[in-house]
């Protein structure tokens, strides 16, 4: 950072409570060996129930081929709102209609039952608004928390994240309960036949144009990863079927990554703070030096304490909104390293909207260094885990589908990413990260596509599924349930 004579010691004094977002290669390298030694424990049965990554195999055992088709919902839960979506499948040609439902905080923090009967009351709606009631149809759900999975439409939520704490649901299988809310509260014909979380929607929605993807990445509210893994690694595995090939999308859940303190060498005093003061302290370490949910708040206490040495706002009112933990956005982190001149336009309007009455340009200047440091942190981290992931494949050409806010809209996420990838993999490997389009919904009815697929193969059908036979299947599974 440019400093004249003068101001020297202020700029020095700044470093001393930033320089630990400053990380070598080396330790990326670190980062790599010790992801990649929790991901085999996590695949092996003997170590997997004690291991923090859980590298859950999905049951999704095929990529789109580009054969699927028919009508298809998809529920796309992973944040304080949901969608609904009606897909519309014809080989490559894919028609989506959508609306976008609010979850109240009160459901968000009440009973499970109180959770799926307003989702249930809103596929309702959905499905009446767009005159399918007396459709049969076959259900993708993307639900975005750790699960264990038992089938392709049995997954039991292993524990709440993203500020959900409803009641009665851990340990449950979520596709019951929504299927039996469903039951309760609509009179559609609706199927659930595939749950996937939103890395593998954005996997299999990448998947369906580019068949070099076999990776998935969510850089968004939360941070995680998906891949294709063959199942002669997959020590958990417990079936298997000789028409399906010999391989699954394991979902890595990497977000707990460092749970049990091996991370620990690169955390810093605000990292810890922030951890102390979450709803689940000592869980998701690598999802809370990288995800939108937490990079804002470490920018604010950083600032903070700068503040409060005086190397910052030196005028401030110790009452403004800089002070209030979650008051400085994720977006504002976007917004700020969007600024490109000396006018610091977007940084100034950020500073109004937290009520800091008097800032100099100087103040914006290291409010910007401030997320830069922190922002490329969270890039190089997810960077060294995909890089962990590519060469751990060891493919020449390869896909990264990625989808979420925090790669959607940062300025910088994308390039910072490669660099460090570039550095991080072994000669030779190509990759290419690529924005997923709508990945956590089409790719929840893809995959349910991709599921009719193979249970007509299984049945001794067509190699493909028409609208009728997935119709005729989702009806005959619905008659049963009912």
């Amino acid at each position: 950072m440019p400093a004249t004579t003068e101001q020297l010691t202020k700029y020095e004094k700044i470093e001393t409570f930033v320089k630990g977002f400053k990380l070598s290669g080396a330790a990326y390298k670190r980062v790599m060996a010790l992801l990649h030694q929790e991901m085999n424990n996590g695949l092996r049965k003997q170590s997997h129930t004690m291991a923090d990554i859980k590298m859950f195999p999905t049951f999704v055992r095929s990529l789109p081929d580009g054969s699927e088709k028919g009508e298809f919902l998809a529920l796309d839960l992973g944040g304080t709102n949901f969608r609904v979506l009606l897909v519309r499948l014809q080989a490559v040609d894919i028609d989506i209609q959508s609306k976008t439902y609010l979850i109240p905080q009160r459901i968000m923090l009440g009973t499970g039952t109180q959770l799926f009967d307003h989702i249930a009351d809103c596929i309702g709606k959905f499905v009446n608004e767009h005159n399918l009631t007396n459709h049969c149809l076959p259900l993708g759900f993307t639900f975005s928390f750790p699960c264990q999975q038992e089938g392709l439409a049995k997954a039991r939520l292993s524990k709440w994240t993203k500020g959900f704490r409803c009641e009665g649901v851990v340990g449950e299988d979520i596709c019951q309960l929504l299927q039996e809310a469903l039951k309760r509260r609509t009179n559609c014909k609706v199927e659930i036949v595939a749950v996937v979380n939103d890395a593998v929607g954005t996997l299999m929605s990448a998947a369906h144009g580019d068949r070099n993807c076999e990776i998935g990445l969510i850089l968004g509210t939360g941070c995680n990863a998906c891949y294709m893994e063959y199942l002669d690694n997959v020590g958990t595995w417990k079936n298997d079927e000789d028409h399906h090939p010999k391989q699954v999308i394991i979902n890595t859940e990497w977000g707990a990554f460092g749970d049990n303190g091996c991370l620990d060498f690169m955390r810093t005093e605000y990292d810890t703070e922030l951890d102390t003061f979450s709803i689940n302290p000592g869980k998701q370490i690598m999802e809370k030096m990288i995800s939108g949910m937490y990079m804002g708040e470490i920018v604010r206490l950083v600032l903070e304490r700068l503040t409060r040495e005086g190397l910052l706002f030196r005028s401030v009112d110790r009452e403004c909104a800089l002070f209030e933990r979650g008051r400085f956005y994720t977006k504002y982190v976007s917004e700020i390293e969007s600024d490109t001149d000396e006018f610091f336009r977007n940084t100034k309007q950020v500073l109004d909207e937290l009520h800091v009455e008097s800032y100099t340009t100087e103040d914006c200047k290291i409010v910007k260094y401030v997320c830069t440091l922190i922002s490329a942190r969270a890039a190089f981290l997810a960077a060294a885990g995909l890089a962990t992931l590519i060469n751990r494949l060891n493919k020449q050409d390869m896909t990264i589908a990625v989808d979420g806010s925090l790669y959607r809209f940062h300025p910088r996420f994308h390039n910072l990413m490669c660099l460090k990838i570039k550095e991080l993999v072994k000669p030779g490997l190509k990759f290419k990260l690529s924005l997923s389009h709508d990945g956590s919904g089409k790719g929840a009815a893809l995959t349910a596509a991709v599921s009719l697929r193979l249970r007509n193969m299984k049945l001794g059908g067509a190699s493909s599924s028409s609208g009728d036979s997935t119709s005729n299947i989702a009806c005959e599974t619905v008659k049963v349930m009912a």
